[in-house]
């Protein structure tokens, strides 16, 4: 094995914490992964890595040394997209995370315009809301709803999507339409949980060019796009979420729109990957395509 490989195979071992992970990754034996472990330790005489029975972890010479590889091996991979056709026309697997009801509705649909554009490409997705550590799980770069949190990644913004507040038309005919902010107070809301920290999530108007936030009562809170509009659809309360989720339900006029004057303000969108991997071109044309894609929501 070449030093080059040796190096991408060390920080592979170092970003997920396990031989056979990175051996999975890399789609090479066990065996020798850690043959070349070995050999990398002997030649340059320091011992990289400490091993236990649960997890693998650099040295204090193995962080240091772990530093200088990601530094090099992007400054290759920088050097390689220099040539057109390197650039043109990336090759090798894409590993990505999107939120469900944003892949489901915008991504996916147009998926294959992907792969017809960039057919040497490998797309892994993986779809949810939960916190992803994408150095340690090998995930080049995910797609998220909302403010951002982690400023240790590289964050391009792709859309503001319009939010609205709405109920069921059968749970406004038992309880009444709310004409204010504060009549909300007598009202049953569906509440969603927040995938940081498990809380219900407040609801948020913003009245005079200030955000107010107002946490409402309700029987049920759930954690899932979907299950968040079944729940207003059974006539449990109100929600508020993108307009493009419920969009068919208020044309049709299963739901109705509240409080139209002090919508919240649009929730953002955008592509969260790490420092080391922003001149990936796998990486760079995927975010120029979601970026394209997203570009039509609204």
């Amino acid at each position: 094995m070449d030093r080059f490989h040796a190096m991408r195979l060390f920080t592979r071992i170092v970003e997920l914490g396990s031989f056979t992970k990175a051996a999975d990754d890399l789609q090479l034996p066990r065996a020798t992964v850690t043959h070349a472990v070995q050999q990398l330790e002997k030649r340059l005489g320091t011992r990289l890595l400490h091993r236990t029975t649960r997890q693998v972890s650099a040295s204090q010479d193995g962080q240091a040394y772990y530093e200088r590889c990601r530094r090099l091996l992007a400054d290759l991979e920088e050097a390689e997209t220099a040539f057109a056709n390197s650039a043109a026309q990336p090759k090798g697997k894409l590993r990505v995370d999107l939120q469900g009801t944003l892949a489901k509705h915008f991504v996916l649909p147009v998926i294959a315009d992907f792969f017809a554009r960039y057919p040497g490409i490998e797309l892994e997705i993986g779809m949810g809301d939960r916190f992803v550590d994408l150095v340690r799980e090998g995930v080049d770069c995910v797609l998220r709803a909302g403010e951002l949190s982690d400023s240790s990644m590289v964050a391009r913004r792709v859309a503001r999507l319009r939010q609205v507040t709405c109920a069921s038309r059968d749970y406004l005919a038992r309880h009444g339409t709310p004409d204010t902010v504060e009549a909300l107070r007598g009202h049953q809301a569906v509440n969603f949980l927040s995938p940081q920290d498990g809380r219900p999530l407040p609801f948020e108007f913003l009245i005079n060019g200030a955000v107010r936030s107002l946490q409402l009562q309700g029987q049920v809170a759930v954690s899932d796009a979907d299950a968040y509009v079944a729940c207003c659809a059974a006539h449990l309360g109100l929600i508020q979420l993108p307009r493009y989720h419920v969009a068919a339900r208020l044309d049709s006029g299963c739901f109705v729109e509240v409080l139209a004057p002090w919508r919240p303000a649009p929730m953002p969108v955008s592509v969260l990957y790490p420092q080391h991997r922003q001149l990936s071109p796998r990486v760079r044309v995927f975010v120029d395509w979601l970026v394209e894609v997203m570009g039509q929501a609204g």
